[in-house]
C-alpha cells in the first residue's frame, strides 16, 4: 500500500484481455485456499468484472450482438469463459465437501487469467498495468 493509503483493498480490475486456461482440479487444495482469500472481495470482483464485459446476449433467431468498438471489443465474454460462475454470494458452510462449489471456485481462481489490463486502487486511483498476466505494482 502507498504511504497514506488506508483502504487500498481490493484493487479494482479493468480487463483488456483474458483467457481460460486448464488447471487440474484438486478439491483438497481448493478447499484449503478458502482460508486464504477474502470471499466477499472475490465475489465483488467477479461481479464487477462481469458487469464490465460487453453485452453479447442472443438476438432473435440466435445471432449474437456484435461486440462494441471500444476497448472491450478485445474482451472475451465472461459467459464464453464461464466466469459468471456458480459461486454463491455467501460462503457455504459445507464448502470443504461441496464439490460443485469447489469446482466453481477452482475455475475462478485458477482457470481465468487476466492477460492484459489494469489494477486500480479504490482509494487513490493509482493504476498498475497487467501485461502478459503479470501485474507491475511499481
Amino acid at each position: 500500500m502507498s504511504p497514506g493509503t488506508h483502504n487500498g483493498f481490493p484493487l479494482r480490475i479493468e480487463v483488456e484481455q483474458m483467457e481460460e486456461v486448464e488447471a487440474e482440479f484438486n478439491a483438497e487444495f481448493t478447499a484449503r485456499m478458502v482460508a486464504k482469500i477474502e470471499y466477499k472481495a472475490l465475489i465483488d470482483t467477479v461481479a464487477s468484472v462481469s458487469a464490465a464485459q460487453p453485452d453479447r446476449s442472443p438476438l432473435p433467431g440466435g445471432a449474437r450482438q456484435p461486440a462494441s468498438r471500444s476497448v472491450s471489443h478485445l474482451h472475451l465474454s465472461l459467459l464464453q469463459l464461464n466466469v459468471d460462475s456458480k459461486l454463491p454470494a455467501a460462503l457455504p458452510e459445507d464448502y470443504a465437501t461441496n464439490e460443485e462449489f469447489l469446482q466453481a471456485l477452482h475455475h475462478v481462481l485458477l482457470e481465468i487469467e487476466i492477460v492484459t489490463g489494469t489494477l486500480v486502487c479504490p482509494e487513490t486511483g493509482k493504476r498498475f498495468a497487467i501485461k502478459d498476466g503479470i501485474p507491475s505494482m511499481l
